[in-house]
């Protein structure tokens, strides 16, 4: 294992880090996590927040 290759992990972020870690893992800016969780949550809300709670559960944190 290299010190290279990327983990993803929650970073400390705004919330519980999960768009930060998405962020840092794919090179990207959180904003378009965030955007892309706001989104999910325009039909009704449940997919947006139970999509969210998953990578809660499912990305270690730091």
């Amino acid at each position: 294992m290299t010190t290279s290759e990327k983990k993803l992990r929650r970073s400390n972020a705004i919330f519980a880090g999960v768009c930060g870690g998405l962020g840092e893992f794919f090179g990207l800016n959180p904003w378009w996590f965030r955007l892309g969780f706001l989104i999910a949550l325009i039909p009704g809300g449940v997919p947006g927040v139970l999509l969210y709670l998953l990578c809660w559960l499912i990305i270690p944190g730091r």
